[in-house]
């Protein structure tokens, strides 16, 4: 409960600090599908995973700021969105009426899911579960997802020693990290491998990694570029990656 609490504490400041800088600029939360979609190499393949959403329950597993969900609802989706922090769950359904779309929003605990078995064709998340205890919050997603179903996660990585260094010690733009969460490792992935019948990683961003201190557009491209040359042709580079997409089949 005490890291429960932190991690609500955390991200209710974090959603205070946006919603103010948010009424201080006059920014609209409306928003068209590429600016979610582009906003990090992975996002836009990633969610591809999903399939046809059309007419489909989808769970939105940490919804946070709520784009993810407005994407999926335009795109047919019976979306369902919850979150451990009060000040995102006001922003995400604030975000939802501006870009007119029906969301049903609920506050809870990723590892204590309020939703009946078998709820969900599909879920997806956004850099939650390093913030989890996988061995509790694995089961809960197996439960609420049908069998057949998909879900899919983009999370931090956590293989690479040097790039973990550089998260703890040097300052780049929007860090923040909360006392318990953890980066993804193997350790993890064993972890759902006993829980799912299907587990795929897949890596992003080896040299692209640079982006977070880079700001030229084409040398990011090359980078890219050679991200995906590299990947295909040596996928145990994979383990040096800033990110990965997780595939999780039931």
């Amino acid at each position: 409960m005490e890291r429960w609490r932190r991690e609500q504490v955390f991200h209710d400041r974090q959603a205070w600090e946006r919603a103010t800088d948010q009424r201080r600029r006059g920014r609209s939360l409306a928003f068209d599908d590429d600016t979610y979609l582009d906003h990090e190499t992975w996002v836009r393949p990633a969610l591809a995973r999903l399939g046809n959403v059309s007419g489909r329950p989808v769970l939105d597993f940490g919804c946070g700021h709520g784009m993810a969900a407005v994407v999926l609802a335009r795109r047919g989706a019976r979306v369902t969105a919850f979150d451990l922090s009060h000040g995102y769950l006001d922003e995400a359904r604030n975000r939802a009426r501006q870009n007119h779309v029906a969301i049903d929003f609920v506050r809870a605990d990723g590892e204590r899911l309020p939703f009946a078995d078998q709820a969900f064709e599909a879920i997806w998340g956004s850099a939650i579960l390093h913030h989890l205890d996988l061995a509790t919050a694995g089961p809960e997603l197996r439960r609420v997802l049908r069998p057949g179903g998909v879900a899919v996660f983009c999370e931090p990585w956590g293989e690479n020693a040097l790039l973990n260094w550089a998260r703890r010690s040097l300052p780049y733009p929007e860090k923040g990290r909360t006392p318990d969460e953890q980066p993804l490792d193997q350790m993890h992935v064993r972890q759902l491998r006993a829980i799912f019948a299907g587990v795929e990683i897949q890596g992003c961003q080896l040299l692209g990694m640079a982006r977070r201190v880079l700001k030229n557009s084409r040398l990011l491209s090359g980078l890219d570029w050679c991200d995906r040359q590299l990947l295909a042709r040596v996928p145990r580079l994979e383990r040096y990656c800033r990110y990965v997409v997780v595939t999780l089949r039931r």
